[in-house]
């Protein structure tokens, strides 16, 4: 029983925390900190006394659980099935017809341009998302863009840590609808968060996220600069792709000078290697809870070509459909339709997607618990693979988890470190 999660401690304890914030959302007592751990990512502090014999949060924790069967939106029409990307109404890819927005976000801008047709024509309040934090600009904040112009200032993808379920507060309390972006695992605790909370559910007005292959630390971001021989002292805005597609890792210093520094190939390439534990575990990169989910159509990415940006789009559910029907009717968004065969042939994550049955299973074979990971179809997709495909996966990770001691739980000390192998929760495990 002591190698099992009976509360949100353990969660964070045993590396499944995803920093996702909602825990703070949803404490009343206000017994919930959240702290950005450079590396390890944000997680939530807790006041033991006020938490004690409370497990509220494990309800709406994507950490411990998360369940596409129950939060995944059932449609009434026929749903085009794929158990390798979810249950999809339609899919489209396309771009944003805006050219600014179109290259300044990290593929085809569709979620941006989403957004402002929303702000503008829906006449919703504010699109709550993540963006650059102004005064440590390596690392992320939650941000309101209410015009075009803080959406441009906020678009593109942040590889870094961060936690926009911290504010659900203010979509509750706010007069009109509003629009929700954030990670897989930001959307299953919103969705688990708005069956509890019937303001917040009225107030969201669409939940959007975009394709998730894991969320590196700060610590990344910090560690790439100084590879780079750069001061983070003197970088005043990063970005880490966009302004073409992909776009490139790039900097901009106090002096004013501002230049790419890397390709996005090579900068992800370093970054990805700070995932935590829990990002390898997730057979929802490519988000099922959301309205709509959007990600590079890698597929069409000609790196001989200037193509501005494609983006492939999967409607979640029917208010999704309805509402990207209506953005492009106003000419916000320009869709051609395409097929979940192309979105497996795009993304990578789908082969993720396949091998992570066989990594839950060594960490049970280890009695190391794990995110309960419910409606993904994850045996079936693992029994997919060759024999030697599955065997791989089991005694591959089998081999990580013991070689970087992951049997043990890593308790965060005051100062933030672990009590054991700090860094080895950020490597990869399979």
């Amino acid at each position: 029983m002591l190698r099992s999660i009976h509360c949100l401690q353990d969660v964070v304890d045993w590396g499944m925390c995803t920093g996702c914030g909602a825990c703070y959302s949803l404490c009343t007592k206000n017994a919930v900190t959240l702290e950005n751990i450079e590396h390890v990512g944000i997680r939530p502090r807790f006041k033991p006394a006020a938490c004690a014999g409370c497990t509220e949060c494990l309800d709406i924790c994507p950490g411990y659980g998360v369940d596409a069967s129950k939060y995944a939106t059932k449609c009434t029409c026929a749903v085009q099935t794929s158990h390798l990307i979810g249950p999809t109404i339609e899919v489209w890819e396309g771009y944003a017809a805006d050219n600014e927005l179109r290259f300044r976000a990290s593929s085809g801008g569709v979620l941006t341009a989403l957004s402002l047709y929303c702000l503008e024509q829906e006449h919703m309040a504010f699109i709550f998302h993540t963006g650059m934090d102004p005064m440590a600009p390596w690392k992320n904040i939650t941000v309101q863009s209410s015009n075009r112009q803080q959406l441009i200032r906020h678009a593109g993808s942040r590889y870094n840590a961060s936690s926009p379920c911290d504010s659900l507060a203010l979509i509750e309390a706010c007069d009109r609808p509003c629009v929700f972006i954030g990670k897989p695992c930001d959307v299953a605790a919103v969705a688990a968060l708005r069956a509890k909370r019937p303001a917040l559910d009225k107030n969201l007005g669409m939940v959007l996220t975009f394709f998730c292959a894991g969320t590196p630390s700060v610590s990344a971001t910090l560690d790439l600069l100084s590879k780079l021989a750069v001061d983070a002292a003197q970088v005043r805005g990063l970005r880490y792709r966009g302004n073409g597609w992909p776009g490139g890792f790039s900097i901009k210093k106090n002096t004013g000078s501002h230049c790419q520094v890397l390709s996005y190939e090579d900068s992800w390439h370093f970054l990805q290697k700070y995932r935590c534990l829990r990002c390898h575990l997730c057979p929802d990169g490519l988000g099922e809870m959301a309205d709509i989910s959007c990600g590079d159509a890698w597929h069409r990415h000609d790196k001989n070509s200037n193509d501005p940006g494609r983006s492939l789009v999967l409607v979640r559910s029917e208010h999704g459909r309805e509402m990207l029907k209506k953005a492009i009717r106003a000419g916000y968004i320009q869709l051609t339709t395409s097929t979940p065969e192309n979105v497996i042939k795009a993304q990578g994550l789908v082969a993720r997607r396949r091998k992570i049955f066989g990594r839950l299973l060594a960490m049970k074979l280890l009695l190391i618990p794990a995110t309960q990971f419910t409606g993904f179809n994850l045996f079936r997709n693992w029994v997919g693979l060759s024999l030697l495909a599955q065997i791989k996966t089991v005694f591959g990770t089998l081999k990580r988890l013991l070689h970087k001691k992951l049997w043990h739980k890593n308790s965060l000390d005051q100062s933030g470190r672990t009590n054991n192998f700090s860094q080895n929760i950020l490597r990869r495990i399979a």
